[in-house]
């Protein structure tokens, strides 16, 4: 079987709108998170509320079993599952599910109890069954285009936490002195991520899929057998025909199974799964529960999650320089079992050591969670086709989820090892 490639210098007008398309990859990144970033960054109004049910780790654990369950259900059928309306269904959730939050503390007129914190914990959930949707869906999707716009989308990942941090700062220092302050402040905040998710289903629903560069590479991912972009060529004024679509299925056939993508990609999964089993075990809740007492007092928390989330944006962009990008599958996994060094530092660090010192390590933390991070994600899919890529995308999202997983469940290991449970 002979399979068609594309010049190596395509027509300019097959990349037209590859900034554009950038752009809106980073904002849809950061729309994939900012409700989740969102809640962690307000966890000092949740701790104050909810004291005794250690809420940063409680509502992790309750957002990673929705999010790897359905992740894992949705790779396993990702070649019958519509793109775009996985995407959009995700991005509205989102929406809807933030709204609800704020209705949640007005309807209870922002008190504690342990009916509110159910609420608050359902839509918890929801935020991770919105994540499954759309992170596996973007990253499917993206896998199969250019290496910058998954670069992009990862960025603003990165950069919802980095913003959630900054507007949290902000929105603390506003009201800090005022009258129910703190509520205030969170109120204002949830609305801005409301508003940021809300752009998003915009963005994706009318402006991304009639970019003539994505309207390219998801014209090449149909010819190579890919059935899940059928949806996005029409919004883009691109149908299929029922011969193309019976030889799509012919093709389709003749792709890697799921189960041999698994197998050639075995160390990037294993890679992403140990990096976020590390970040998670760490950040947030030992940040905000084992860290102790400093200067900063109420502010020091919120400083280390802005640090971990500066650091983890900037790290992200480190890849874009060739030179300076680890491409190889050996120096990556070691890179990644290094890491696990980190975990006696910030032992011994919170045990003994300043305020300055914990900064230091927050900050490499999230410089090394973002930059290998984006050094796999762009590197597995190289080399295939895109309906291998996208199946393979999907594969990349559930290890990552259930690295979160695993860390989030290992990080209760701090507060049992210090009999505060």
């Amino acid at each position: 079987m002979t399979i068609a490639v594309l010049s190596k210098s395509p027509s300019p007008t097959r990349l037209e709108g590859k900034f554009m398309g950038m752009l809106v990859c980073w904002i849809l990144g950061l729309g994939s998170l900012v409700s989740w970033n969102s809640l962690m960054s307000i966890g000092d109004y949740y701790y104050a509320l909810f004291p005794n049910y250690h809420p940063s780790r409680v509502l992790t654990l309750v957002y990673q079993p929705f999010a790897l369950g359905t992740m894992a259900i949705l790779a396993y059928n990702e070649a019958k599952v519509d793109t775009r309306k996985r995407n959009l269904a995700g991005y509205t959730l989102f929406t809807l599910s933030t709204l609800v939050l704020i209705l949640l503390d007005l309807a209870t007129s922002g008190k504690g109890g342990i009916g509110n914190y159910i609420g608050v914990c359902a839509i918890v959930g929801c935020f991770g069954v919105a994540d499954a949707l759309v992170q596996g869906g973007m990253v499917g999707d993206l896998a199969f285009m250019c290496p910058e716009f998954i670069q992009s989308f990862f960025a603003g990942l990165a950069a919802s936490g980095a913003l959630t941090s900054g507007l949290r700062l902000m929105t603390k220092a506003a009201f800090e002195n005022s009258n129910n302050g703190l509520r205030k402040g969170v109120m204002l905040f949830l609305a801005i991520s409301t508003f940021f998710e809300f752009l998003c289903i915009l963005l994706y629903a009318f402006i991304f899929p009639k970019l003539p560069i994505v309207k390219h590479y998801r014209t090449k991912a149909a010819a190579e057998g890919s059935t899940t972009v059928a949806a996005d060529l029409a919004a883009a004024g691109i149908g299929t025909q029922p011969i193309e679509k019976a030889d799509n299925d012919a093709k389709q056939s003749q792709r890697l199974s799921t189960k041999q993508l698994f197998y050639q990609n075995i160390d990037y999964e294993l890679d992403l799964y140990l990096i976020y089993v590390l970040t998670l075990s760490i950040f947030p809740g030992f940040l905000y529960e084992n860290t102790g007492t400093h200067k900063l007092g109420s502010w020091y928390p919120l400083v280390l999650i802005a640090m971990y989330n500066v650091w983890d944006l900037i790290a992200r962009y480190i890849p874009l320089i060739e030179k300076i990008k680890l491409k190889s599958r050996k120096g990556l996994m070691i890179a990644t079992l290094s890491r696990f060094l980190l975990i006696p530092c910030f032992y011994f660090t919170a045990k003994y050591g300043d305020q300055g010192w914990m900064i230091f390590l927050v900050s490499f933390l999230g410089l090394t969670n973002g930059y290998l991070t984006v050094c796999v994600m762009t590197a597995a899919p190289q080399g295939y086709k895109g309906p291998e890529q996208n199946a393979l995308g999907n594969l990349l999202v559930l290890f990552l989820l259930g690295g979160i997983f695993s860390g989030v469940a290992l990080d209760w290991l701090w507060i049992i090892g210090n009999g505060k449970f």
